[in-house]
């Protein structure tokens, strides 16, 4: 290559690497979109839900680009520290078990309670035979050797299915996610035994390397709960009788 040709190949380089500066690639949220009211998918195939708004709201704060990714929720860690997306807003609950492989923010949801749904009418009893879980739930790790039969699904709503077929005697889930579906179950279902408290609030998931953009989105959350939008929001989407900051 001869020197006149040499320079512009130089700065064609040049050029690129302060567009790529510039304009770099959009932050991927990966999210089940199976679990309301947190991510769901609406009637027009659309994700919708109390995340949705709350990432799209954070990555403004945080003067970020971002797009969503769904994922299954078994593989949903994997796939992050595999680089599918660079975060997770899931519902994920922070625990020790996650945490040794990715890191957290600060909890956009405080900790809550799980709870026992099974058919109306059922004993106390139900609550240590045939359980249905979510797999790889901090549910299921709590059950794990404390019940007749730990019966686990890969989505949520299959558990419910379970119970009313009888396959299963009681679920065990986050009491944000089944108050709804007891309260819209027409009497078939309703809650059973003692809640539980099993962890720390809901944080989003990054990879451990990632320590910059965690430090973004904790600064967004933190915004958040200062101006009490983060309040609002959770009021919003889970009603009045939700835990809030």
């Amino acid at each position: 290559m001869n020197k006149s040709t040499f320079l512009p190949a130089c700065l064609l380089l040049l050029l690129a690497m302060v567009i790529s500066c510039a304009n770099p690639p959009p932050v991927s949220i990966g999210t089940e979109g199976a679990y309301p009211p947190f991510g769901y998918l609406n009637d027009a195939g659309e994700l919708e839900g109390f995340e949705i708004d709350l990432g799209n709201e954070l990555c403004q704060r945080a003067g970020l680009e971002c797009v969503w990714v769904t994922n299954d929720w078994d593989s949903m860690i994997t796939n992050l520290r595999a680089g599918r997306y660079n975060t997770i807003m899931a519902g994920m609950s922070i625990a020790e078990e996650r945490d040794e492989l990715i890191d957290f923010t600060q909890p956009y949801f405080p900790p809550e309670r799980s709870v026992f749904a099974a058919l109306a009418g059922s004993a106390e009893d139900v609550t240590r035979e045939r359980v249905a879980v979510q797999t790889a739930t901090i549910q299921a790790d709590y059950l794990a050797g404390k019940v007749t039969e730990l019966i686990e699904y890969g989505l949520a709503e299959e558990t419910i299915q379970a119970v009313l077929n009888g396959r299963a005697d009681s679920t065990f889930a986050s009491h944000s996610y089944l108050k709804d579906i007891v309260a819209a179950s027409q009497g078939q279902l309703d809650f059973v035994g003692p809640p539980v408290s099993l962890d720390s609030g809901v944080g989003i998931g990054v990879r451990e390397e990632d320590d910059e953009l965690r430090e973004k989105l904790d600064e967004a959350i933190g915004s958040m709960k200062e101006d009490g939008s983060l309040n609002a929001l959770i009021i919003r989407w889970f009603g009045e009788g939700e835990p809030t900051f």
